[in-house]
Protein backbone atom coordinates (compact mmCIF):
# COMPACT_ATOMS: atom_id res chain seq x y z
CA UNK A 1 0.00 0.00 0.00
CA UNK A 2 1.70 3.32 -1.20
CA UNK A 3 0.94 6.58 1.40
CA UNK A 4 0.98 9.94 -0.57
CA UNK A 5 0.35 13.20 -0.51
CA UNK A 6 -3.45 14.26 0.69
CA UNK A 7 -5.47 17.02 -1.91
CA UNK A 8 -2.48 17.13 -4.38
CA UNK A 9 -0.43 18.40 -1.96
CA UNK A 10 3.26 17.34 -1.95
CA UNK A 11 4.43 16.44 1.51
CA UNK A 12 8.68 17.34 2.05
CA UNK A 13 8.74 13.28 3.36
CA UNK A 14 7.02 11.65 0.27
CA UNK A 15 10.79 11.01 -0.97
CA UNK A 16 10.96 8.92 2.08
CA UNK A 17 8.34 6.71 2.25
CA UNK A 18 8.40 3.18 1.06
CA UNK A 19 5.78 0.72 -0.10
CA UNK A 20 5.16 -0.61 2.91
CA UNK A 21 5.51 1.86 5.77
CA UNK A 22 7.00 5.23 6.53
CA UNK A 23 10.13 6.38 7.51
CA UNK A 24 9.60 8.65 10.00
CA UNK A 25 13.70 9.59 10.72
CA UNK A 26 15.61 9.39 7.39
CA UNK A 27 18.97 8.62 7.85
CA UNK A 28 18.63 6.42 9.91
CA UNK A 29 19.32 2.36 9.73
CA UNK A 30 16.12 0.62 8.80
CA UNK A 31 17.54 -2.22 10.54
CA UNK A 32 15.40 -3.92 13.22
CA UNK A 33 17.40 -4.85 16.55
CA UNK A 34 16.62 -8.29 17.79
CA UNK A 35 13.94 -7.77 20.74
CA UNK A 36 12.75 -3.99 19.32
CA UNK A 37 9.32 -3.00 18.25
CA UNK A 38 11.11 -1.07 15.11
CA UNK A 39 14.11 -0.06 13.83
CA UNK A 40 15.83 3.51 14.47
CA UNK A 41 14.18 5.04 10.84
CA UNK A 42 10.78 4.02 12.21
CA UNK A 43 10.57 4.90 15.73
CA UNK A 44 7.77 6.98 16.94
CA UNK A 45 9.37 7.55 20.07
CA UNK A 46 12.67 9.12 19.19
CA UNK A 47 10.27 11.26 16.97
CA UNK A 48 7.93 11.95 19.51
CA UNK A 49 10.46 12.86 22.31
CA UNK A 50 10.82 15.96 23.60
CA UNK A 51 12.83 18.36 25.86
CA UNK A 52 11.76 20.63 28.66
CA UNK A 53 13.65 22.85 31.39
CA UNK A 54 12.06 23.03 34.91
CA UNK A 55 13.92 25.46 36.08
CA UNK A 56 13.20 29.10 37.10
CA UNK A 57 16.05 30.70 35.08
CA UNK A 58 15.79 32.36 31.92
CA UNK A 59 16.76 29.52 29.21
CA UNK A 60 16.40 27.57 25.89
CA UNK A 61 13.60 25.11 26.20
CA UNK A 62 11.21 26.79 28.36
CA UNK A 63 8.87 25.38 26.16
CA UNK A 64 8.85 21.66 24.94
CA UNK A 65 11.10 20.95 21.87
CA UNK A 66 12.36 18.30 19.82
CA UNK A 67 16.07 17.13 19.83
CA UNK A 68 17.65 14.25 17.47
CA UNK A 69 18.76 11.45 19.15
CA UNK A 70 22.03 11.91 17.25
CA UNK A 71 22.56 15.94 18.51
CA UNK A 72 21.03 15.32 22.12
CA UNK A 73 24.63 15.22 23.92
CA UNK A 74 25.97 18.52 22.43
CA UNK A 75 22.25 20.46 22.60
CA UNK A 76 21.93 19.22 26.16
CA UNK A 77 24.88 20.43 27.17
CA UNK A 78 24.85 23.61 25.58
CA UNK A 79 21.97 24.04 27.58
CA UNK A 80 23.60 23.01 30.61
CA UNK A 81 26.19 25.44 29.83
CA UNK A 82 23.48 28.19 29.83
CA UNK A 83 22.74 28.00 33.83
CA UNK A 84 26.93 27.46 34.20
CA UNK A 85 26.98 31.31 32.50
CA UNK A 86 24.02 32.29 34.25
CA UNK A 87 25.50 31.44 37.53
CA UNK A 88 29.02 33.45 36.43
CA UNK A 89 26.78 36.24 35.64
CA UNK A 90 25.09 36.61 39.02
CA UNK A 91 27.99 35.94 40.78
CA UNK A 92 29.60 38.63 39.25
CA UNK A 93 26.82 41.20 39.44
CA UNK A 94 26.05 40.36 43.33
CA UNK A 95 30.40 40.86 44.19
CA UNK A 96 30.71 36.70 44.64
CA UNK A 97 32.79 34.20 42.86
CA UNK A 98 31.86 30.51 41.66
CA UNK A 99 33.37 28.34 43.59
CA UNK A 100 32.28 25.36 41.51
CA UNK A 101 29.95 24.41 38.77
CA UNK A 102 29.66 20.78 37.15
CA UNK A 103 27.11 19.76 34.58
CA UNK A 104 26.11 16.09 34.49
CA UNK A 105 24.33 13.82 31.83
CA UNK A 106 21.95 11.35 31.89
CA UNK A 107 21.68 8.93 29.30
CA UNK A 108 19.30 6.27 28.47
CA UNK A 109 18.05 3.98 25.98
CA UNK A 110 14.59 4.34 24.00
CA UNK A 111 12.17 1.35 24.12
CA UNK A 112 11.23 0.85 20.89
CA UNK A 113 14.57 0.80 18.67
CA UNK A 114 16.93 0.50 21.32
CA UNK A 115 19.08 3.55 20.27
CA UNK A 116 20.99 5.38 23.12
CA UNK A 117 20.37 9.13 23.76
CA UNK A 118 21.12 11.97 26.10
CA UNK A 119 17.64 12.22 28.56
CA UNK A 120 18.63 14.90 30.54
CA UNK A 121 21.23 17.14 32.13
CA UNK A 122 21.80 18.70 35.87
CA UNK A 123 23.72 21.56 36.74
CA UNK A 124 25.31 22.32 39.84
CA UNK A 125 26.74 25.81 41.11
CA UNK A 126 28.46 27.35 44.32
CA UNK A 127 28.77 30.31 44.64
CA UNK A 128 30.80 32.68 47.67
CA UNK A 129 29.69 36.16 48.49
CA UNK A 130 32.14 38.21 50.88
CA UNK A 131 30.88 38.84 53.97
CA UNK A 132 29.65 42.11 53.97
CA UNK A 133 27.07 41.63 51.10
CA UNK A 134 25.52 37.64 52.42
CA UNK A 135 22.88 38.61 54.66
CA UNK A 136 23.38 35.38 56.59
CA UNK A 137 26.56 35.99 57.67
CA UNK A 138 25.70 39.53 58.67
CA UNK A 139 22.91 38.36 60.53
CA UNK A 140 25.03 35.98 62.60
CA UNK A 141 27.20 38.75 63.34
CA UNK A 142 24.42 40.92 64.70
CA UNK A 143 23.62 38.23 67.09
CA UNK A 144 27.17 36.91 67.60
CA UNK A 145 27.81 40.59 68.80
CA UNK A 146 24.18 40.60 71.03
CA UNK A 147 25.26 37.48 72.60
CA UNK A 148 28.75 38.21 73.41
CA UNK A 149 28.85 41.48 74.81
CA UNK A 150 29.40 42.16 78.24
CA UNK A 151 30.44 38.57 78.88
CA UNK A 152 34.16 39.34 79.80
CA UNK A 153 35.01 42.53 82.12
CA UNK A 154 38.09 43.22 82.92
CA UNK A 155 38.36 46.24 85.91
CA UNK A 156 41.28 47.60 87.18
CA UNK A 157 41.15 49.08 90.75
Amino acid sequence: MRIGAVGGYASPYDAYRTTNNITLNPGESDVKQVGRKSSPAECETCKNRKYQDGSDEMVSFKSAAHISPEASASRVMAHEQEHVSNAYSKAAEKGGKVIQASVALQTAVCPECGRSYVSGGTTSTQIKYSNEENPYQKALKSQDAAKYSGMNLDLAV
